[in-house]
């Protein structure tokens, strides 16, 4: 073990390394567990966040148009006596519906 002081990485901001070495042992160690468990946190956010838009991708149905996100659902409305379906969703407070087709009698 060298004598001098380590080199922090070049990605550390010198005013945090500044702060770092003015900490004692114990401290650092405390600094250190929780970085490691905040990258682990982040790492685990990340993996959370690939799957869901992988399932996002996989859950798309094929006549889904580009501007409706996945989460919508298909309602049944009726107009003058007509059946049609449509898109809906949430958006905040708002229930947000495209057009799809009409209800097909025969189905």
């Amino acid at each position: 073990m060298s004598y001098s002081p380590p080199d922090p990485p070049r990605e550390v901001p010198a005013d945090i390394a500044s702060k770092l070495d003015e900490r004692s042992p114990e401290v650092l160690r405390q600094i250190a567990r929780f970085a490691e468990e905040l990258a682990e946190h982040r790492e685990r956010e990340e993996r959370l966040a690939e799957k869901e838009r992988e399932e996002e991708i996989e859950e798309r149905p094929e006549d889904l148009p580009d501007d409706v996100p996945s989460k919508a659902t298909i309602t049944v409305k009726e107009i003058n006596e007509n059946r049609y379906y449509y898109w809906q969703w949430r958006e905040g407070d708002r229930i947000k519906s495209k057009y799809k087709g009409p209800v097909n009698p025969d189905e």
